[in-house]
């Protein structure tokens, strides 16, 4: 089991070559029009994020994707909840990138999906239990956008270390609660997809999304 968790570790880190470096999932738009503009609002931001948006969402079809479930009906609902255009590229993009690299290092031959079920797929053959990849993911998702605040704001990289561990039980709430079988989807976090669709005209920009 170690040696699949650091597996997953190493398939979910900042290292990997899935691009996330280049996406901020409309969070620039927010520091640009100051409603982020310190750490306490980038705790605020990406907690809302996780527990109300996007990551709760992703985390649930990573869960049934690991279940079992059909992977081509799931990218289908995956790509139908995405938010806006920028944010339907931001998971396609980026886990056609983990589909290609994982691919090349396991041998496996996975096509490109949603980044949640490429996951999935790609962590179906691991010997680990379902709250522990799912707090993996919502950590590393929770990570991105954390890095993302501290390239943009005037946040040094501790700071910015201890909004991702202040993060953390509510990383592991969101993983139990999304690894229930009646887990449902649910969306509330309207700031951050308005903040994603103003991005897609903001003239100047240092993000993708």
């Amino acid at each position: 089991m170690t040696a699949e968790l650091l597996r997953l570790i190493q398939w979910l880190s900042p290292a990997f070559p899935v691009g996330g470096f280049a996406y901020s999932h409309g969070l620039e738009s927010a520091m640009v029009s100051g409603a982020v503009r310190d750490g306490a609002g980038v705790r605020e931001w990406v907690g809302d994020v996780l527990a109300y948006g996007s990551g709760r969402n992703d985390a649930i079809l990573l869960a049934r994707g690991l279940a079992g479930g059909d992977l081509e009906d799931l990218s289908d609902l995956a790509r139908a909840m995405a938010a806006s255009s920028e944010r339907l590229r931001e998971m396609m993009d980026q886990g056609a990138a983990f589909a290609m690299a994982t691919s090349a290092l396991t041998g496996m031959d996975l096509p490109a999906r949603p980044l949640p079920l490429a996951v999935a797929q790609a962590a179906r053959g691991l010997d680990l239990p379902l709250e522990t990849v799912l707090s993996v993911y919502l950590q590393s998702f929770a990570g991105a956008l954390v890095m993302a605040a501290v390239k943009f704001l005037p946040l040094g990289q501790t700071e910015g270390q201890g909004i991702l561990q202040a993060l953390q039980p509510l990383v592991l709430e969101i993983a139990k609660d999304a690894a229930r079988p009646d887990a449902d989807f649910a969306s509330s976090a309207f700031g951050a997809d308005m903040a994603a669709m103003e991005h897609e005209i903001l003239e100047v920009r240092i993000f993708r999304t």
